[in-house]
Parts: C-alpha cells; structure tokens; sequence
C-alpha cells in the first residue's frame, strides 16, 4: 500500500508540474498532426506499437492577430535526448514563459542550474520524488535538462509566498490532491501499474520495465488531474498569472511566444485563450519516454 499511494502520488504531480510552429528539428521524436485533428487538444499521451511505447506531450498552436502561442506539455523527468529537443524549440520564441514556483529569482541572479521551487518542505519532498524517481527510472530531472539561463526565458509563475498564501486561504495541499487522486477511480479502460512486476523490475535495476508499468497511468493521469484540480491553485491561480503575463508579452510587443508547463494546466488555460479570441491552429508530439516493447501492440483507448 505505501509503494502504491507513492507511485500514485508521483504520476498525479509530475503531470501536474503539460504559430507555424518550426518545423520538427528530429524527426524520430516529433510527430506532426493535421491542424483540423479534433484530437489536438490531448496534451500528454501514450503511443504504442509493436515496437516501442512513447510517452509523448504536445506542442499546441494557437493564432490571434499576428500573434502565435505554443503550449508546449512539460514532463518533469524523461529522456535527456527530450530536454535537448525542448532546449532547440525554445529558441524560436520571441518570449518563452516557464512554470516554476518561486523561480523569479532566476531573472535576478542567473544562476548556474533552475533552483529548487522554493525552501516549502512539501515542494523539496516533490523534488526528492523526481530525484528517486529519475535514478530508478533512468531519466534525467527537467531542471537539470532545461537550459533556464537562456535570454528570452519569463517566469510566469508564482512567488512562493503567493503560492503558500493562497493554499491557506483555500485550504488546500499538494499532499491533499495526491490523496484525493489517490482515491479516484481511474478513467475507464486504463492499464494500472501490476505492483508485483513493478517492484520485481525495481530490484532488478530493470528502468525498462519499470517505465513499461507506469507510462500508462502517467499518460492518462493529465485530464484526471486537471478535472480534480481546475480552479484550484496548484492549476486555476497559477494558470491566471501565466496568462497575466502573456497578456503583459503581448503588450510589450511580442508575436512569438511559447508557454511551457505542465500538460494537466492546459485544458483550463486552452479554455480561457478560446474565450479570449485565439484559435488552433496546430498540433504536434515530442517523444519525452521511449521505450522498449515487450508486451503485444495494445489500441490506445480514445
């Protein structure tokens, strides 16, 4: 039971922590979609073959006049070849906005590697997760793949005393939302994790089974995460100061901008640009697990 609640509390937050867009710079792990694709909206999925699985995240594009914005679907560990990928999109924006609470700091003093969040107890023990988790799973950390130094980088987050004032005032936690999840069923047609196997695949040091055992419940846990938490802090209020400061890019004059954040922000956030006149445009997947297939292809339940 306690290795089931911390698996389940790591794939809820590290899915929570999702123009004419260049064109793919590596074909192998970008994917391009039709614009018309009534499927674009899905932000974070699971694609299989006989072959490989793949863990990917969108690139979503959406157009309002003259002005392009990418919503690009951030997993906080994955491959490193993932973050190099990021790491050469990012330089087509004008702007490009980041999730990172606390992380105004790295305008001030440009440090070397993204800081921790913030000193919050609850935010150090989500980033011990991630760092088990990579080690186990053989993936890299986002903060240290991620080229945070880069000159067009805008945090679009909030302070950590924003962030802790406002879970107070709605009485909420991050420890709260991995419980309620918890708790949830999942959705219909969703492979869950075999516990044995997913432990016999830890002690053996098997990253690629391991990785086999959770890709399912972390492609699908984006829209369960979202629906649970939309107008709560950890999505609602951090969703409306990113799209303060777009709206503050835009002003200033930027075209071409790109908001990376976690893939369960995006149907709220996708819900507010549509209302605020900006239309899809494009869609397209990056490949941020890929991994070895050993088990029969299985259809991708829709």
């Amino acid at each position: 039971m306690r290795l089931n609640l911390f698996l389940i509390f790591a794939a809820c937050l590290l899915s929570v922590s999702a123009q004419d867009a260049p064109p793919p710079l590596d074909a192998a792990s970008a994917v391009a979609e039709p614009a018309h694709n009534r499927n674009a909206s899905a932000f974070i999925r699971v694609d299989r073959d006989a072959h490989k699985v793949r863990l990917q995240t969108g690139i979503t594009t959406y157009a309002k006049e003259g002005i392009t914005v990418d919503l690009i679907g951030a997993i906080h560990i994955a491959d490193a070849k993932y973050y190099t990928q990021l790491n050469k999109e990012f330089t087509h924006y004008e702007s490009l906005l980041f999730e990172m609470i606390g992380g105004g700091k790295l305008i001030n003093d440009k440090a070397d590697k993204a800081p921790d969040d913030a000193h919050d107890p609850m935010v150090n023990m989500l980033a011990d997760i991630y760092g088990m988790l990579a080690k186990f799973l053989n993936l890299q950390i986002q903060k240290d793949g991620i080229n945070y130094k880069a000159a067009n980088f805008v945090h679009a987050d909030l302070s950590l005393e924003e962030f802790t004032k406002l879970q107070l005032e709605k009485k909420e936690s991050l420890l709260g939302f991995a419980l309620q999840n918890a708790q949830n069923n999942p959705q219909p047609g969703t492979r869950q994790p075999n516990l044995q196997k997913l432990l016999t695949a830890m002690l053996a040091g098997n990253s690629n089974g391991m990785k086999l055992e959770l890709v399912d419940t972390l492609g699908n846990a984006g829209d369960q995460v979202a629906a649970m938490t939309g107008q709560s802090v950890i999505i609602g209020d951090r969703n409306a100061k990113c799209l303060k400061v777009l709206s503050e890019q835009v002003t200033a004059g930027k075209r071409k901008i790109g908001i990376f954040y976690g893939a369960a922000h995006f149907p709220d956030m996708e819900k507010k640009m549509l209302k605020n006149g900006y239309r899809k445009t494009g869609h397209r997947w990056l490949t941020a697990w890929d991994i070895r297939n050993h088990r029969p292809a299985v259809q991708e339940t829709k």
